[in-house]
């Protein structure tokens, strides 16, 4: 079966109005978020005097409230108006920056960090998305909009550290702040949605999270993507840290191969959603755990650079696990109920996340390369499973 591609500018159509104005606004807040994450480790090191346990326990923070987030915006999604809850998600950013810049010590930096966890956008712009699209392109629906993440973060650490430099990084604070206003402001253009027949499907089923945990298809589901997002998280923390010790690039240099990373994973977010929409999310999934194997593989094999930009490109791949998760479980889910049965893998999947570093860590102690030769392994039973176990190519549930 031939897979029929779109022209570069069309790809777009298939976004109607509110989904291209999620776009705008997930593009406009990652780069305000990307403008300071990926040097706020070296911020709170270097500024605050904050020790590696310190900091470990600051991100720690911000994984839990994730997890817990997820399960209350599953809660409330489909009780509530779906837009208001998204453009809350943005607002709870909103002091996170802001406390950031005021912070003296560690410590002071808790509030925001709990805030920063705040992702009650997860499983509301799932459902919302998945109810809004044209379900022939859901897969490139999805991908695409993930991709404004891509690409906010594909420029946004570099003039971040840039201008950290020059002016300081309370200027840098306050720029994510207005980047994040923006985004929550472009939401409130979209129409607003709610769950059909929530109240009456709820009463006649009693859809609860322990009823909705006897689903075996949905248990099965939840603990397979856990286990990618597991080992997505055992390696992907340490990627910085073997480019620097093993390889012994600079800092520019990895920065560098991250931005191409995440240019990577727009690109190839556009391919595999064709794939998804053209011959199965499964095939999508199956070519992501694929690509995700050849390019660590290649991590481990060539340390030159400029086959370094081709590895990184392709691990770019693997940040589309979340996006492809939601494709392919959005549709299965009741309408009714569509957040709250996104919200359980989302919620084990991210404490799987939690969890997964520990444990890369105490492999990375071992060897350097553990971690990406146990990821490597991984990858390629779930590209076998994704293949033969997973199809919803033509499953779907109506909508």
């Amino acid at each position: 079966m031939k897979v029929k591609w779109l022209k570069l500018s069309s790809l777009f159509k298939v976004l109607n109005k509110d989904l291209k104005l999620i776009f705008i606004s997930n593009l406009m807040g990652s780069f305000g978020d990307g403008l300071y994450a990926y040097i706020l480790p070296y911020y709170m090191r270097e500024m605050l005097h904050a020790n590696p346990v310190e900091v470990g326990i600051l991100y720690a923070a911000v994984s839990i409230v994730a997890a817990l987030t997820l399960l209350l915006a599953g809660m409330i999604a489909d009780k509530y108006d779906r837009k208001k809850i998204m453009i809350a998600g943005w607002i709870a950013w909103l002091p996170a920056p802001i406390i950031f810049s005021l912070a003296t010590n560690w410590l002071q930096m808790l509030p925001g960090m709990i805030l920063w966890g705040f992702w009650l956008g997860g499983p509301t712009s799932t459902a919302y998305i998945v109810t809004s699209a044209d379900k022939k392109n859901l897969t490139l629906t999805f991908t695409l909009i993930s991709s404004a993440w891509s690409i906010g973060y594909t420029f946004s650490p570099a003039l971040g550290g840039y201008l950290a430099e020059i002016i300081g990084m309370k200027i840098v604070f306050y720029l994510a702040f207005t980047f994040y206003a923006s985004a929550a402001l472009t939401l409130v253009f979209i129409n607003s949605q709610h769950a059909i027949g929530y109240e009456k499907d709820f009463k006649e089923h009693g859809y609860s999270f322990l009823k909705l945990l006897r689903d075996r298809k949905l248990l099965l589901l939840s603990f397979f993507f856990t286990l990618i997002m597991f080992v997505t998280m055992l390696f992907r923390q340490f990627i910085p840290q073997f480019l620097g010790e093993v390889y012994k690039y600079n800092d520019f240099e990895i920065g560098v191969l991250g931005s191409v990373s995440f240019f990577g994973s727009a690109v190839l977010g556009i391919f595999l959603g064709k794939i998804g929409d053209q011959l199965g999310k499964n095939y999508a999934l199956a070519v992501s755990m694929i690509l995700g194997c050849f390019s660590l593989t290649f991590l481990l094999l060539c340390k030159s650079f400029p086959i370094l930009i081709l590895t990184f490109f392709l691990i770019g791949s693997t940040y589309l696990n979340w996006s492809l998760m939601g494709a392919i479980l959005g549709p299965l889910a009741p309408e009714s109920v569509r957040a709250r049965w996104i919200s359980i893998p989302q919620t084990l999947s991210m404490f799987g996340s939690f969890i997964a570093p520990y444990i890369g860590g105490v492999l990375y102690t071992l060897s350097p390369s553990y971690p990406f030769i146990v990821a490597v392994f991984a990858f390629l039973v779930f590209s076998a499973l994704s293949y033969q176990s997973f199809s919803t190519k033509n499953k779907e549930q109506e909508i």
